[in-house]
């Protein structure tokens, strides 16, 4: 099994927890000895005009970012994990695409950040992300000692809802958590979604993935990556979902 097929996130809202809180787990498929500290920056503003250096491009700032924590491997910018003071929480996942890869872009650990900087709950966050991605792509090594990209999936909770986010390039869907969601290293939304990129639709039909209607994944995961890693983890993740007891507490979203 290649070491970055083995990523999940899961939500389970409050609806099936026993005070109504949100629980949001996420592990981490890094490599072993890539520390990933903690890292705390408070409220802060900012001048007019000023912009923010991500990983590898620099892009225009906000008047204003939110406090936040996540955790962060030493070497990156963005986070793996992360909460913003209004309890906004993200966490991602590596997804492989048919639609290219751009050589410097954002990086989903840099999209994370931004979504936990400017947003005051789930729905603003998922409106900063993909703005961020139909704007400026994605792109650029995911690793320190060696070149490899990839595509995202987000999952994006607030303290009352929750969206699982998927990008191909510049495209996405986004649709809304209905009590518990698990995503892994695998496109896993099909005909149904909430939201989507203006052109996603035309252009999977132009590139002639998809004739008629079009099921996301089908149409825009790489066909050459290995889907059975991740399927199998997916499986896993969404069972124990799906067979946890209500209420679901933290204890169940460890295992």
């Amino acid at each position: 099994m290649n070491a970055h097929f083995s990523c999940d996130t899961s939500v389970v809202l409050g609806s099936l927890t026993a005070d109504g809180s949100v629980i949001f787990a996420k592990n981490s498929d890094r490599p072993p000895n890539e520390c990933q500290p903690l890292h705390y920056s408070p409220r802060k503003q900012h001048p007019a005009g000023s912009t923010v250096q991500c990983q590898y491009i620099e892009i225009p700032q906000v008047a204003e970012t939110w406090e936040i924590i996540g955790s962060r491997p030493y070497w990156l910018w963005g986070f793996e994990i992360g909460v913003n003071e209004w309890g906004v929480t993200i966490g991602n996942e590596a997804v492989f695409t048919r639609e290219p890869y751009e050589e410097r872009a954002l990086i989903g650990m840099d999209l994370l950040r931004l979504g936990l900087e400017r947003a005051k709950d789930a729905d603003e966050a998922l409106q900063v992300i993909t703005v961020l991605i139909e704007h400026y792509g994605q792109g650029g090594s995911c690793y320190a000692k060696s070149y490899s990209t990839y595509h995202n999936s987000f999952i994006i909770a607030d303290p009352i809802r929750a969206w699982v986010l998927e990008t191909a390039g510049r495209q996405w869907v986004a649709r809304r958590v209905e009590h518990r969601a698990s995503i892994s290293n695998l496109l896993t939304t099909q005909d149904h979604w909430d939201a989507a990129s203006a052109h996603m639709i035309e252009h999977a039909r132009e590139q002639g993935w998809a004739d008629g209607d079009v099921n996301f994944a089908h149409a825009y995961q790489d066909p050459t990556s290995e889907p059975m890693p991740a399927a199998c983890r997916l499986e896993r993740a969404q069972h124990i979902l799906r067979d946890c007891p209500t209420p679901v507490t933290v204890s169940d979203m460890m295992m």
